[in-house]
């Protein structure tokens, strides 16, 4: 099975080797039929510490790294 992979934008870097990364998603309201966007924070295990905040990356999914992190980041969109 494929791993899932999501876009999204660095928000936070303080961590070492990790990278907070807001994804967003747009659907459908089922009732009022407008689109409306909602986003979630993934944290993202960034071995090289190379992003930065306001980049857009892509992220994997993983094997659980810590208590937090089960996505890495995979490279600069």
């Amino acid at each position: 099975m494929p791993k899932r992979m999501l876009l999204g934008t660095v928000v936070s870097d303080v961590n070492e080797k990790t990278v907070v990364v807001r994804v967003e998603r747009r659907f459908t309201h089922p009732v009022m039929k407008k689109t409306v966007r909602r986003s979630k924070k993934y944290h993202a295990h960034d071995e090289a510490n190379s992003a930065k905040v306001g980049d857009t990356v892509w992220i994997e999914e993983c094997a659980p790294i810590s208590k937090n992190k089960r996505w890495t980041l995979v490279q600069n969109a």
